[in-house]
């Protein structure tokens, strides 16, 4: 029997299968979809803490399972990302393109250590950059549920005509956010249905954007930890083994 086919391992296959499901979920206008998305993701993630607990208690880890595993949350993440492009004014492509770079280097510097007969271990920062990445999709879920769709259309339609004008998405949203601690100073506190409508025009931009800025920053830590396996000569070395 392939030692690669387990529990574990196929609990993390099930994570990415999932991810159709999500987008229809998000594409969906009625509220309950967007619930559904978001249970859906938050099982995905509950399960990206049980596979490898799992394989650990199983003894059940395979070099495979180590390399698929990561790779299945840059999936998820990236495929929730991409697809809030979509359907989110305030999430730029610059954004979801710097995580997506960064989800690929590392992923190659995976390959290339496990190639070279090492593993790369998930540091401090690149837990920090799941715990930001889950949490801004989390977030945006969050909003899809309690903003109504009409009350969205009417934030894209701000940050739309903002871009068509030639503001910047920060400097749109900058002004979303001094308008609203301004009238929460001078009106006091809004209701519930005004309080979540007018963050909804700024906290998810800036949630985004301190993502992605951490995601970099770890990739970037990963780099200069791991410079060794971008040696040319290890490089060269992976070849020589694929040739033979």
């Amino acid at each position: 029997m392939n030692s690669n086919i387990n529990i574990p391992n196929t609990l993390t296959v099930l994570r990415v299968a999932s991810l159709p499901f999500f987008i229809w979920f998000l594409y969906q206008k009625e509220q309950a979809y967007h619930i559904a998305a978001l249970v859906l993701f938050a099982a995905a993630s509950v399960t990206d803490f049980i596979d490898g607990y799992l394989a650990r208690k199983w003894k059940q880890e395979t070099e495979f399972g180590k390399f698929l595993d990561p790779l299945a949350d840059k999936i998820i993440v990236v495929g929730c990302f991409t697809t809030f492009i979509f359907l989110h004014e305030q999430i730029e492509l610059w954004m979801v393109l710097l995580i997506v770079g960064r989800d690929m280097m590392i992923t190659t510097l995976r390959f290339l250590a496990i190639r070279q007969g090492n593993s790369i271990r998930t540091t401090m920062l690149g837990k920090v950059k799941t715990a930001f990445q889950m949490g801004a999709i989390i977030l945006i879920l969050i909003f899809f549920i309690l903003v109504s769709s009409k009350k969205r259309t009417l934030i894209n339609d701000v940050y739309h005509s903002g871009k068509e004008a030639g503001f910047p998405v920060f400097t749109i949203a900058s002004g979303n956010a001094e308008a609203f601690f301004r009238s929460w100073k001078e009106e006091g506190i809004p209701s519930w249905g005004d309080l979540v409508f007018e963050l909804g025009g700024f906290v998810p931009y800036f949630g985004m954007l301190l993502t992605t800025f951490i995601t970099v920053l770890s990739g970037i830590r990963y780099l200069v930890s791991n410079r060794e396996v971008l040696q040319p000569s290890a490089i060269r070395r992976v070849f020589r083994k694929n040739g033979n």
